[in-house]
């Protein structure tokens, strides 16, 4: 009797001629394990085809609840070739453009069908424009230096200025606690003022470790005195205390008051070789730029409150960074270098 049901039954390909073929052979009596055993479908999905139609009487599928799906597969697949093909554009200006194909959906729809197809959305990376100038200028310096080992990388000694606002957010998206009712308590609450106070400081550091930091005084310009007088009093002492009687190289960028001629002259008279000529609008070309980042963050973490603390904190968590993560940041240079000579001097990921 089973042999002359279930043969027919074997050549059936649909998923609803299948469960048609599996309730029929539950109706005739036989159990779910002489059902696995005719190999029509997997035994689970014979089991569950069986239990729905004991819960509702029919083989008929449950509609689905909810709201029907906006957008086809076919328009799914659309919405991630106008992404692809603008990754710079937010999800308000996808939800125009794919409103254009037929498709209204809002931003957050967007987002979630980009979602399905792996493709996360994320603040755009904010880099300096890049003139004609200044892409010539970035293929020159990483040509010239494109033989350097790290090891050889391990012997500059990076430098910069950076600013450090009292309340501020190191850029990153912080997490939303909202769906646990949680968006405003005081651990989620990122504070705020209008006109914050800011810090500026110039630091430098090599594969051996950071180096001196010094906070500028309140309302003083960054001019050439200030710059030759911090030159003088952190750059010299950290030279020394890293590398001693050993040859070293120094980097700084462009900045008016790197250039000037004084500055030149007196780097000259004291024996400091200079990296270069620094391309402009390269910060992705100085690791210092992500030391800047990694302090930030960790000066964010102990929310200072008032600018003394704000000083005390910038200095505790500079002194507290390894030498391991100075090294490692050293190291990656020569792939820097190769990327934008890849890139065709265009900006790289660093």
């Amino acid at each position: 009797m089973l042999e002359i049901i279930v043969l027919p039954l074997l050549t059936m390909v649909t998923c609803k001629e299948t469960r048609a073929a599996i309730i029929a052979l539950h109706k005739n009596g036989f159990t779910g394990k002489d059902i696995v055993a005719t190999k029509i479908a997997p035994k689970s999905t014979i089991y569950r085809f069986i239990k729905n139609f004991k819960e509702r009487g029919s083989i008929l599928v449950k509609k689905a609840s909810g709201r029907p799906r906006k957008s086809s597969k076919h328009q799914d697949r659309l919405l991630k070739r106008i992404q692809l093909r603008d990754q710079s554009a937010t999800s308000a200006e996808l939800a125009q453009e794919w409103q254009q194909a037929g498709v209204s959906a809002s931003a957050r729809t967007v987002r979630r069908r980009l979602l399905e197809d792996g493709l996360v959305s994320r603040r755009a990376a904010r880099k300096p424009l890049l003139s004609k100038k200044n892409i010539r200028d970035r293929l020159i310096f990483c040509r010239k230096y494109s033989e350097w080992t790290a090891e050889d990388w391990g012997k500059v000694i990076f430098s910069d200025e950076a600013p450090f606002r009292l309340f501020g957010a190191s850029g990153k998206k912080g997490l939303s606690g909202e769906e646990k009712g949680e968006r405003y308590h005081q651990s989620c609450v990122m504070p705020t003022v209008k006109h914050p106070d800011t810090i500026h400081v110039w630091g430098c550091f090599s594969s051996k470790g950071v180096g001196s930091l010094t906070i500028l005084p309140k309302n003083t310009a960054m001019n050439k005195e200030w710059y030759q007088n911090t030159l003088q009093q952190q750059l010299l002492p950290t030279t020394q205390q890293q590398f001693g009687e050993e040859q070293c190289i120094f980097q700084h960028d462009g900045a008016p008051c790197h250039k000037a001629k004084v500055i030149t002259k007196w780097l000259g008279d004291q024996n400091v070789e200079i990296l270069g000529p620094w391309p402009g609008n390269s910060p992705d070309l100085n690791p210092i730029e992500n030391l800047w980042s990694i302090l930030k963050r960790h000066v964010d973490k102990q929310k200072p409150t008032n600018s003394d603390k704000l000083k005390e904190v910038i200095m505790k968590e500079w002194v507290a960074i390894s030498q391991d993560l100075a090294q490692k940041l050293i190291e990656r240079m020569p792939s820097r270098t190769a990327e934008v000579l890849k890139k065709k001097g265009q900006h790289c990921k660093y």
